[in-house]
Parts: structure tokens; sequence; C-alpha cells
């Protein structure tokens, strides 16, 4: 019987094994180190903040794998030997396969900085990580203080998480506005003034220079580079995010930032394929990167690969480009593309409107030329999904997008409706251009 063996219990890995297991009585084992089962990574906040319990983050019943005849093996993967088709553990015994599948994640994104190995440095990516979390940062009385070095999507989730244990929070953000590498300014700057008004001691254009430590080895202070010295009892560093890959060395898979695959998500070695945030397209598929760690493509991916090994193979094509996340209780959702300042491309134009309390705005992409709709930011404000992706396959022009907003309305029955007010605001300055 054919054995799948797949490295990684996160959403890709075990989304392939569901599906192969549908489709195919193949043997499958999934190996993970991090934990025994699956669970929701995205809802690891709300664990330390006291919302929900580790256990309560696991989709599936503890019998649903016995059930479904598929093994789980806690341990770590120390070496692949693809000539041999055996994968090597850190304990010393080994695992064969005739099919792999390489879903290992990622780890945080370091810098070289000085004082990375204090206690009281770490990341926030892994079920290790939040159990590190607790023991640093258990309450204010032992870590008053913390620095986040980061502005991104996991930073602000941490500055949330500590913030609930009235910890005071410092975040060093390298840009003008927060996340302004994604969003356009007016986003990045109406979000930057939400998260002060939560209490965040947020530092625009500031970097992390060096971090301080204590003679018993723990943190107490970091550098920027313009000099400020910031003290502190943890550091935060949530400046993105890379490809776990450092166990292939010598196998002969061929890897760049990731394990570069090809749209059927297969290496270069035979039967080893590559699904989630540790694999890179050759070619990045449209606008996307080559490289995306987000939760739905490794579940689309763990699809796919599936049909491939099931012998019905087809290529990986995530569609419009979605995403979704919460900076404190602002919701976020963008479809399609719309680039930040930075990244603008030359065609592209913005329509930008904010309510005056500050914690609602939309941004929209549209071509300059064409009209064509581009891409939409919202905050505050719910949009359903299936309306804004038929839009976007049916190059809608932006005049109809707006027109017709209230039917991508997602909000619950009783939410006050800006659809009138967005419209009127994007007829005025229409008429001004």
């Amino acid at each position: 019987m054919e054995h799948v063996v797949i490295v990684g219990n996160g959403i890709a890995g075990v989304t392939a094994a569901r599906h192969i297991r549908k489709n195919s009585d193949k043997k499958i084992t999934i190996i993970s180190a991090e934990s025994e089962h699956f669970f929701s990574r995205t809802a690891l906040m709300y664990v330390y903040m006291g919302h929900m319990r580790f256990k309560d983050l696991k989709p599936y019943e503890d019998h649903f794998w016995s059930k479904n005849r598929i093994d789980l093996k806690q341990a770590y993967v120390k070496k692949v030997d693809t000539a041999n088709k055996t994968l090597l553990l850190a304990k010393g015994d080994t695992i064969t396969y005739d099919t792999l599948i390489l879903a290992t994640g990622s780890v945080p994104a370091t810098y070289g900085w000085k004082g990375l190995e204090l206690h009281g440095v770490q990341g926030l990516v892994s079920k290790q990580d939040l159990e590190l979390l607790e023991k640093n940062a258990p309450n204010n009385q032992a870590c008053p203080k913390a620095v986040i070095v980061g502005g991104g999507l996991i930073g602000v989730e941490l500055a949330e998480m500590l913030h609930t244990r009235k910890i005071e929070v410092t975040m060093l953000v390298r840009e003008k506005g927060f996340w302004s590498s994604v969003l356009p300014e007016a986003d990045a700057q109406m979000i930057s003034e939400h998260i002060k008004s939560h209490h965040i001691n947020l530092l625009h254009e500031e970097e992390l220079d060096e971090i301080l430590g204590d003679a018993q080895g723990n943190v107490r202070a970091i550098r920027t580079k313009s000099g400020k010295e910031i003290s502190c009892n943890l550091v935060g560093i949530t400046t993105g995010v890379k490809p776990k890959i450092d166990f292939l060395e010598g196998s002969g898979i061929a890897t760049d930032k990731g394990i570069l695959v090809n749209r059927l998500l297969q290496t270069n070695q035979a039967h080893v394929y590559a699904i989630g945030d540790c694999a890179q397209q050759h070619e990045a598929i449209g606008l996307r990167k080559p490289v995306e760690a987000v939760w739905y493509t490794g579940r689309m991916m763990g699809e796919t690969v599936a049909q491939t090994i099931c012998g019905t193979p087809f290529e990986y094509n995530p569609g419009n480009w979605f995403n979704s996340a919460k900076f404190f209780d602002i919701e976020y959702q963008t479809y399609g593309w719309v680039f930040s300042n930075k990244n603008k491309k030359p065609y592209e134009a913005h329509f930008h409107w904010k309510h005056p309390d500050n914690t609602k705005c939309i941004t929209i992409a549209y071509h300059k030329e064409t009209r064509a709709f581009l891409g939409i930011n919202t905050f505050g404000i719910r949009m359903r999904h299936d309306v804004l992706d038929h839009w976007l396959n049916t190059r809608k022009s932006v005049d109809e997008v707006v027109h017709n907003l209230a039917q991508a309305n997602f909000d619950p029955e009783f939410f006050k409706s800006y659809y009138s007010n967005i419209n009127a605001a994007f007829s005025g300055a229409n008429s001004k251009a």
C-alpha cells in the first residue's frame, strides 16, 4: 500500500490528509513536532486573552484521526533522504515514504540583531511561542513593559494580547503609518491612530538596533537606530515570517526563500511536494507573491495536492486575492489588489472614504483609463466575498461597484449603513476630477 507522509500538521498538511483519505485508501502519516493534534493557529491569541482554552482550538475530536485512518506521529524531522525515501527523526528513528508532502510552515524572520538570545525575546507563530509568552509575560507585575518590533498583523495581535493583561506596550514601526508597506497611506494612518487610541505607544520611523540584557541574561531594554533606549521585559519579534526549510540541507530538494514548486506543487524531486507557507512558486501567480503565508491558500494547496496524488492532477489556482484581519476592534477585509503608495501601479487610482469617527473607511482601487474595478479595502464595514469576487471576475466598472456596494453588504441587519455617504463622496470626487 502506498504510504503518504506529510510533514506538518497545520491547515495545509491536514487538508491534504483529509482529501487524500476522501479519495483513496492510501496509508497516511502526519508528522509534527509542534503539537499532537491540529489546531486553529489564527485563534492562538484568544487563549492568552482568556477567551478560549487550547483544547477549544482543535476543530476535530481526537478520535477523528483514528476513525479516518490517519496516523499521527509527534516528532521532529531532522533530515530528508530523497534517494532512499527516508526521513531521519531527531530521536534517531526513521520513517520511509512513497510520497512526501512538506507542509512545514513558517518561523519568525529575524535580521541578526544583537541580543536575540536573551531571555524575554520571542516571536508569536507556534504553540511553543504561546507557551513561552505565558512564561515571559504572565501579568504586568512580572512583565510591566514590552516592546514589539514590527508593524504587521502578528505585531498588532501581540499588542492586543499584552494590552489585555495591562502590560505597557511600545511598538516600533519603520514606516510613517502602520503596515504602510501593504496599506495605502490613508488606511495606514487611520489604523495607526486607532492603535494609539488603545494606549499603545506606537513609534513611527523607528527601527531596532540592539536588544540589551542584564547580568542574568534577561532583556532589560532595546536601543533604536535613532539612539532611543526603551526599557522593557519582553521583546516581541514580529518582523514577518520565513519558510521553515533548514532541515532540507543536503536533501537535493531545490529551495530559494522557500521550497520551489511548480503549479502542481511538485518539487524537483520525484514524489515530493510542498504546500502552505513553506512552498515557493517558481513563477508568481499573477500579482501574488511567490511565497504566501496565508491560511486559506494553505488550505487550497492541500486540496490541490491531494487531487494530484490521487490521480486527478490539476494546477493550483488561488483565484482573486483576499484576506481579513482585526486591528483591535476594527475588522479589515481586502479583495483584489489595493496597493500601498510605495507599490502603487502606474495605472492605479484610489477612491478613499473615511467616517468622521475614524473607525470605518474604504479604499477602492480602479484603472485610471478603463475605470475597471481592481480591488477594495474595508475597515469596520463587512462585505460579502461572493459578490466582490464576482465583480472582480466580470471586470465591473468602479462606477457600477460603488453604486451597488449595498448589494455586497454583510453587516448584521441592524448595523448602520454608510453606502449613501460613500456614494455621495464618490460622486463629489468624480465631479471635481
